[in-house]
This record gives structure tokens, C-alpha cells and sequence, in this order.
């Protein structure tokens, strides 16, 4: 009689919770100083003024940050939703299906903040 811990024991982990582990705090460190650079500049602006605004994303410093910073929230996003679904839903193709939308939401999310970064700063018409 074979028991279900037998079946898999020398198997091992699966090797990828201390990855993920690490790019989820990596995320969030690099988050840090980027959100501070974002929450400092913002006040700086003229309040209202699309065309001030449009400005500072033209700029070649700002652009660069503001993709950075996508990125990375973006990606922590990622990771952290997957790690909720695959904890709270039960039905393996649920956990499928939801693993797929969340991934295709968040690559489409990226997708539209990034070209928007890319279309004001190399000079898009407002």
C-alpha cells in the first residue's frame, strides 16, 4: 500500500518561492526611492496645466523615471496577485483561468502606460 506521502517524498520543493520571495522585496526597494522622486516632483507642477504636465513627461530624465517606475509597481502588482490567487482559490482551473487573466491585465497594463510614456516624451502632439 502506497502512501500519499510516499509518492512524493524526494521530489523536493519546487525551488521558486525564494525567487519570487526576492523580486517581490526587490521590487519594493526599488520602489522606495521612485516613489519618492515621483511624490517629491509632483507638487512642483502646475496644478491643472496638462501643458506643464506634458512638459515634464518630455523631459528626458522624467520619461526614463516614469518607466522605471511603471515597471516596477506594475511587476510587484504581478507578483502579489498571482500569490493571492494561488492561495485563495480552491478549483485548479479557476486558479488557471484567474493566473491568465491577472497576467494578460497586467501586460496590458504595462503596455498602455508604457507607450503613453513613450508617445508624450518623443514629442506626440498633446
Amino acid at each position: 500500500m502506497k502512501l500519499p506521502l510516499n509518492q512524493v517524498v524526494g521530489l523536493g520543493t519546487a525551488k521558486e518561492g525564494t525567487s519570487h520571495w526576492w523580486h517581490q522585496r526587490l521590487t519594493a526597494v526599488a520602489m522606495v526611492p521612485l516613489g519618492l522622486w515621483f511624490a517629491l516632483t509632483l507638487p512642483g507642477l502646475e496644478f491643472g496645466s496638462h501643458a506643464a504636465l506634458v512638459a515634464w513627461i518630455r523631459e528626458p530624465i522624467t520619461a526614463i523615471l516614469l518607466g522605471l517606475t511603471v515597471s516596477c509597481l506594475v511587476y510587484h502588482s504581478w507578483l502579489g496577485i498571482r500569490v493571492v490567487l494561488e492561495d485563495y482559490i480552491g478549483g485548479h482551473g479557476a486558479k488557471v483561468v484567474a493566473l491568465v487573466l491577472s497576467s494578460f491585465a497586467h501586460i496590458f497594463l504595462f503596455a498602455v502606460c508604457l507607450f503613453s510614456i513613450l508617445k508624450i516624451a518623443l514629442g506626440a502632439a498633446p
